[in-house]
């Protein structure tokens, strides 16, 4: 009988082995299970005559300067009065600021105005050739000197303004 039970164990075993093993094996070539896209922002409206803040405007930073990770410090510090950082990067504009370029087709729009605001330097205009996906988009130059101290973060808008408000997913 003792012989018995032994073989009985020892076939239970070798089984519970090799369901765990092809368990263990699927689980291990599995495709991952995709989570849900989250949403990143929420799109929202900041009517004419309201304040509109730096937390809601997208800056893009672009380096045509000969300074190695400009764009990532213009971006830093643009990121430390509020603005949203975009995408940064070599600039491959055609424009080619002595100082600092802003790429837009309307230099009124109180986004860009926001922007202008922060820098030292007199800021140049020129129209957009480069694609970016969305916010205001910044050519950096050799020049540039930084940021202006304690430049304001907010304006009236004299439109009505898209924007798009980010989203902190909670755990």
């Amino acid at each position: 009988m003792r012989t018995g039970l032994r073989a009985l164990t020892l076939l239970l075993s070798a089984a519970i082995f090799v369901v765990g093993s092809v368990i263990g094996f699927r689980m291990l070539t599995a495709s991952p299970e995709e989570a849900a896209a989250a949403e990143t922002c929420t799109s929202s409206v900041v009517a004419a005559g309201s304040p509109l803040d730096s937390n809601v405007v997208t800056v893009n930073v672009f380096n045509a300067s000969n300074r190695s990770g400009l764009a990532n410090r213009v971006r830093i510090d643009m990121q430390a009065n509020g603005f949203l950082g975009g995408q940064i990067g070599n600039s491959t504009s055609a424009t080619k600021p002595k100082k600092v370029a802003i790429l837009t087709g309307d230099k009124d729009d109180p986004r860009v105005k926001l922007v202008a605001a922060q820098f030292r330097d007199k800021v140049e205009y020129a129209a957009p050739d480069i694609p970016v996906e969305s916010g205001i988009t910044v050519v950096v130059g050799d020049r540039y000197r930084g940021l202006k101290t304690g430049a304001t973060t907010t304006i009236e808008t004299d439109r009505d303004i898209s924007v798009c408000v980010p989203v902190v997913p909670l755990p």
